[in-house]
């Protein structure tokens, strides 16, 4: 027989603090305060819609002022929810917990009430207790009559107050509160707690269908609640994916993998196909370009953090799908997906017909896989006119007063502690340039930088380092440099500064040679049909092949 009562919301509010999900911190502060008599005049609960704010604050008002079954009980974290204070605090009716609507009540006139009353000793309760829902909205003024009140209250009063706008809220308020921020609850705990309601409820739902309606409920229990109460009254307790889809009006998942894939492919008639047959199913224009932005927000993510794709809560189809197409996709192609659909998402919404402009919008992505991108237009262009190695270098002069002469290392290293054992079977340093591989090969990014950037290189030979150092080098830059060699090649190295700026660093002698290749570039006629089409361009800087597939130079700033 099926349970009929409240509305899933009211039914299954949080009467106790056990109730609450995914609000540790909260629960765990108040039991704590409680035990050591450490309770606040004023809190501040704060979060989204729907995830306890005002079922906290009266269960905090429950175990304050909590008396037992036996009528002889103190306060506690845990109340009875029996005793006469609980159960008229649950029901809305207890004479000395006055809960307040700001929204509805924002003027200094309703402040001045609270304050006047406040001045009395509760009727019959341990604690008079004000809950002031959605604080945000009360005036100016509310808030300055409120303020004396909320710094020194009389010794029996508590305020609880509750906003989903903290920062609306003055300063000087929430100096006064002690404070609790209500998490947004993750999609994975929202739905085991939607699948033990469902059991509760003898609702028969596939767990893919929760998970629709937890992923449409943004972290809102409340919300999450609600869109089950509508499935199971719509569906008649028999709850299968595919028509939670059809409710939300959201994309089938392995539909939406098609869709994009066609899109990033630039099949455009692949796309408008896929597209239509999901209008006709239902999808809602606005939800699909905010699956398609969340798709493309993960394909991006696992292209920079591989490990996330072994993430056991995402389904293998959908893990499979988004190997793939990370591995395809280009981390420029991600970002402009990214760009066209954020901008798109407003064009729906002002569109008189959503569905013709997310038609227009897919257009839009399909057409931007043919256009080249400019890393592949300069490798074209050098292909055929100018390269760097090509360039005349004009610091040949400077090079000749100083040569930097390098020796190279024929003798059997020593061999290292296991620790320091580098990775390859021999190391050889014959040039500024060898240290600074030596330092990427070990993932010392920020030392490979420094090395290229504040180093002026004299003379290199095996354990011993000649150059000047630039005025902005590191603290303590040499003997980091020095420690890392030692290290990685088995030698013992010597690091001698002199006073010489004659020689460049590895950064100004590349910037150089990009500069004189890109002086070419411009008089280039490839790169004159680029511009003529794009012309608002800029080309600002020239990239080797292999480090224009990279998606920072290493001669980037570092993290």
């Amino acid at each position: 027989m099926k349970n009929s009562s409240h509305v899933l919301a009211r039914k299954y509010r949080p009467q106790v603090f056990d109730d609450l999900v995914g609000q540790e911190a909260l629960v765990q502060t108040f039991k704590n305060a409680i035990e050591h008599n450490r309770l606040a005049h004023a809190y501040m609960l704060t979060g989204i819609r729907g995830v306890g704010k005002t079922s906290s604050a009266r269960i905090i008002a429950k175990g304050l002022n909590c008396i037992g079954e036996d009528g002889n009980g103190n306060m506690t974290a845990n109340p009875c929810g029996k005793c006469k204070h609980c159960l008229e605090i649950a029901s809305d009716s207890h004479i000395d917990v006055i809960e307040i609507d700001a929204a509805s009540n924002t003027g200094v006139d309703n402040i001045r009430e609270i304050i006047e009353s406040a001045k009395y000793n509760p009727v019959s309760a341990r604690f008079k207790i004000y809950i002031i829902d959605e604080v945000h909205m009360l005036s100016k003024a509310a808030f300055n009559a409120l303020l004396k009140t909320l710094e020194e209250p009389p010794a029996r009063i508590k305020f609880i107050l509750a906003t989903t706008e903290i920062r609306k809220v003055p300063i000087t308020i929430l100096s006064r509160c002690q404070r609790f921020d209500l998490k947004r609850l993750d999609e994975n705990l929202l739905t085991q707690h939607l699948q033990k309601i469902a059991q509760n409820e003898n609702i028969e739902a596939e767990e893919e269908a929760l998970r629709l309606i937890a992923r449409a409920g943004d972290g809102s229990c409340r919300d999450s609640l609600s869109l089950l109460d509508q499935a199971m009254t719509q569906f008649n307790y028999h709850l299968e994916a595919k028509d939670i889809r059809q409710m939300l009006g959201v994309t089938d998942r392995t539909h939406l993998f098609d869709l994009y894939q066609a899109i990033m492919k630039g099949d455009v008639k692949s796309a408008l196909s896929y597209l239509e047959i999901q209008h006709a199913s239902g999808s809602d224009p606005l939800m699909t370009a905010q699956d398609l932005l969340s798709l493309t927000h993960w394909l991006t993510r696992v292209k920079i953090v591989p490990e996330l794709i072994e993430d056991k809560t995402v389904p293998e189809a959908e893990r499979s799908r988004g190997k793939e197409l990370a591995n395809t996709l280009s981390m420029v192609s991600l970002t402009s997906a990214w760009q066209i659909l954020l901008k798109g998402l407003t064009e729906i919404k002002m569109a008189d017909n959503p569905v013709m402009a997310l038609e227009m919008i897919l257009i839009r992505l399909a057409f931007l896989s043919e256009i080249p991108s400019l890393n592949n237009l300069i490798t074209d262009i050098k292909k055929n006119t100018l390269t760097v190695d090509q360039a005349p270098n004009f610091s040949q002069k400077k090079q000749e007063t100083t040569p930097a002469p390098t020796v190279q290392n024929t003798n059997p290293l020593p061999t290292v502690s296991a620790q320091e054992q580098p990775t390859q079977s021999s190391v050889t340093i014959n040039t500024l340039t060898d240290i600074s591989n030596l330092a990427k090969h070990h993932k010392e990014r920020l030392l490979a930088f420094n090395i290229e950037s504040y180093i002026r290189p004299i003379s290199i030979e095996p354990g011993k380092l000649v150059c000047a150092f630039t005025n902005d080098s590191p603290r303590g830059f040499s003997a980091e440099l020095a420690k890392f060699l030692t290290a990685k090649t088995g030698i013992q190295w010597e690091i001698t500064i002199k006073q010489d700026s004659s020689s460049q660093t590895l950064k100004e002698n590349k910037a150089e040679k990009a500069g004189l290749v890109l002086d070419e570039l411009k008089k280039s006629e490839p790169l004159k049909s680029v511009l003529t089409v794009f012309p608002k361009a800029i080309v600002g800087r020239v990239k080797e092949p292999l480090e224009a597939e990279q998606s920072e130079s290493d001669l980037e700033e570092p993290l």
